[in-house]
C-alpha cells in the first residue's frame, strides 16, 4: 500500500498529475475524509464517495482516528486496499468518553493514536502521520501539561518511524519558526489552513518551497469557522468561474493547485457531485489574467 519509487501504471490519470508526498508519489488531488464523519446521506454514501473517488483517480487519502468512526468507515468501503492507496493520519487530539473533542499532544498520547489509526484502518504502517500542533486558535489551543515541547513531540514520531509504524512525518497548525524549529527531523509535508482569501500561512509556503516540502491547504475553499472568507461568497471568483465555464471552487482548487508544484489538495466531501467537481478542477487552467486577479484578493 505505501510502495516507493515511480508512480504505478494507472487505468484512470491521476488527476492534477503526480508529486512526491514522503516516499510515495501520489495524485494532486486527494480527498479528505473528514466530513465523512457525519454524512447526511449515512455511511452507504460515505462509502460510495470513497469508492468513486479511487475509481476517478484518487490515491492520497487524508483521515484522522478522532474523526470518529471515519478509518473503520474507509477499511470497510476499500479494504483490501489498492497497492498504490496512500493513507494519511493525524495525531495531537483525541476525543473523551462524550465524544468531545481535547488535546492529546504528549508524547505517549501521539503514540497511542498512531497505535489506534494502525488497529481502526486495518494496517501495519500509516504512510505519513501529521502532528498537529495546538499552538493558537482557531480549534483547541493546549494548556496544561497539553503544552508539550515539539522535540520530545518528533522524537517520539521518528521512533515511531524507525519501528517502521510510520513512512514520514508531516506537521498541521504550524508556524514558519515551528517548521524551520522541526526541519532536522525531516518534514514531508504542512498541512495549514490556506486558501485563495486566507493566506496568514504565506511564510510557511515560502518555507515549504524553500526544503521542497509538500504543501496540503486544508479549508481550501474557505473556513468552516465563523467570520472566516468562502470562495463561493467572493464576487471576483464568482466573475472569473462564470467567464471560464466553471464553478468558484473549482477555480479556487486550479489556483491553489498553480500556486506550487508540491501542493497536494484534500478537499472533502459526502457527496457525489461535489466530488466529481473538484476532481475535474485539475483540468481547469487559468488564464494569466485570472492567476494576476486571484492573488490580489487575500
Amino acid at each position: 500500500m505505501t510502495a516507493t519509487g515511480p508512480a504505478p501504471d494507472r487505468a484512470v490519470p491521476a488527476p492534477g498529475g503526480t508529486a512526491r508526498l514522503g516516499g510515495d508519489i501520489v495524485a494532486r488531488i486527494g480527498f479528505g475524509a473528514m466530513q465523512l464523519e457525519h454524512p447526511a446521506a449515512g455511511r452507504d454514501q460515505g462509502a460510495a464517495v470513497l469508492r468513486r473517488a479511487v475509481e476517478a483517480g484518487v490515491n492520497h487519502i487524508d483521515t484522522a482516528r478522532f474523526y470518529g468512526s471515519v478509518n473503520t468507515l474507509i477499511r470497510d468501503a476499500l479494504a483490501p486496499y489498492p497497492d498504490d492507496l496512500i493513507l494519511v493520519s493525524k495525531v495531537g487530539a483525541a476525543r473523551n468518553g462524550a465524544g468531545e473533542l481535547i488535546a492529546g499532544q504528549r508524547p505517549e498520547e501521539l503514540r497511542e493514536q498512531v497505535e489506534a489509526n494502525l488497529v481502526t484502518l486495518g494496517v501495519e504502517r500509516i504512510a505519513v502521520v501529521n502532528l498537529r500542533r495546538l499552538d493558537a486558535a482557531p480549534g483547541l489551543v493546549a494548556t496544561g501539561d497539553q503544552q508539550v515541547g515539539l522535540d520530545d513531540q518528533l522524537a517520539e514520531l521518528s521512533a515511531l518511524r524507525d519501528a517502521g509504524k510510520i513512512g514520514a512525518i508531516g506537521l498541521s497548525g504550524v508556524s514558519a519558526g515551528r517548521l524551520r524549529e522541526a526541519l532536522p527531523a525531516g518534514i514531508a509535508c504542512v498541512q495549514n489552513g490556506y486558501s485563495v482569501l486566507d493566506r496568514w500561512a504565506e511564510p510557511v509556503l515560502e518555507l515549504c518551497r524553500e526544503h521542497d516540502i509538500g504543501w496540503v491547504p486544508f479549508f481550501p475553499l474557505g473556513s468552516a469557522f465563523p467570520n472566516r472568507p468562502k470562495v463561493g461568497d467572493d464576487p471576483a471568483i464568482i466573475a472569473i468561474a462564470a467567464a471560464l465555464d466553471a464553478t468558484p471552487a473549482q477555480v479556487a482548487l486550479a489556483w491553489l493547485l498553480a500556486r506550487y508544484d508540491h501542493t497536494l489538495l484534500i478537499p472533502g466531501t459526502a457527496d457525489l457531485g461535489h466530488l466529481a467537481e473538484n476532481i475535474a478542477a485539475a483540468d481547469l487552467r487559468l488564464p494569466a489574467a485570472a492567476i494576476a486577479a486571484l492573488d490580489q484578493l487575500a
